[in-house]
């Protein structure tokens, strides 16, 4: 995700608190604090804390209330003067060519993680977790996102996430680039292969389909990375071309000169005042690599109206 990427009350069940991606070091440093006092580590001063804290086993410090407690890189020191979105928005940046994007069912991995914990079977479930999460403006976005219209009440809520913390988000970071460096090599992409290799690890069937979940990309720029079984061929093909472009990318600023012919074009992503920027989506066969309007595809302009209330 993008450095505007944030997940809302509830997202992962009830009452989860809300995500942001950076912290203020101050909040992290009161964060740790907590965290040492609850493993037991609070005598002598910051090097005997520490050295207790190295002594402890990772079954007591890996865990998800301690990762989400404070594991976020911290802003407001000499590294990191600012929040990397206000750095963002206030033109704060280094002029470089950008590839920035997100998969189409982002959330489909989040979400089938936290069904053993916190199911989500039924319509008052999902309505649950709308006003938990939207408070007010939970009608709205049952009305934008009707269970009806989904195969299950969980796959709406993955719908739901994934366009308001990851695709709207990211194209709103694209827009920020895009409105203080006029001309930058920008370019925007949609990993949409709805059948991807499930990454090693993952429950093998949450309860729906991943389709191209959080981090399902990645086995297609490394190889290495281990999936549940090997890509098809179609697959393989789109990885190539997949390779082709991010390392073009790396080495000239264009995806379009990885001197593969038959390669089709990544246009630029221009975001405007209409707000349709076009995003390259990245799916295997005929067809499969070809512009989309992800803005207007993952209900941005509904997002937007919401976030300025």
């Amino acid at each position: 995700g993008s450095c505007l990427t944030s997940f809302p009350r509830g997202a992962l069940g009830p009452a989860t608190p809300a995500y942001e991606p950076f912290a203020a070091q101050a909040d992290v440093r009161t964060a740790g604090e907590q965290a040492a006092r609850q493993l037991g580590c609070t005598t002598g001063g910051g090097d005997e804390v520490l050295a207790c804290l190295r002594r402890l086993s990772t079954d007591r410090l890996a865990t998800a209330q301690l990762m989400q407690s404070f594991n976020r890189p911290a802003f407001g020191n000499g590294l990191l003067p600012v929040a990397p979105g206000r750095a963002l928005a206030a033109g704060r940046f280094h002029r470089m060519p950008v590839v920035l994007g997100t998969n189409h069912d982002e959330m489909r991995m989040f979400v089938g993680l936290s069904l053993a914990a916190f199911p989500l079977r039924t319509e008052a479930d999902y309505r649950a977790r709308l006003a938990d999460a939207f408070g007010p403006a939970a009608p709205a976005v049952e009305a934008r996102y009707p269970a009806a219209h989904h195969a299950s009440p969980a796959l709406a809520w993955a719908a739901v996430l994934t366009d308001r913390s990851f695709t709207c988000t990211t194209l709103a970071a694209g827009r920020a680039i895009a409105a203080h460096a006029a001309g930058l090599p920008l370019y925007g992409y949609e990993f949409s292969d709805p059948d991807a290799p499930v990454l090693a690890g993952l429950p093998a069937d949450p309860g729906f389909p991943y389709g191209a979940a959080h981090g399902f990309e990645m086995p297609f720029l490394f190889p290495s990375v281990p999936t549940e079984r090997p890509p098809t061929d179609g697959q393989r093909a789109l990885a190539d071309r997949m390779a082709g472009y991010w390392t073009a990318f790396a080495r000239t600023g264009d995806p379009n000169t990885s001197g593969t012919p038959d390669a089709p074009r990544w246009p630029a992503l221009r975001p405007s005042s209409s707000h349709t920027p076009t995003v390259l989506s990245l799916a295997p066969g005929p067809g499969g690599i070809h512009p989309v309007d992800a803005y207007a595809a993952h209900a941005c302009p509904f997002w937007d109206r919401l976030s300025s209330r």
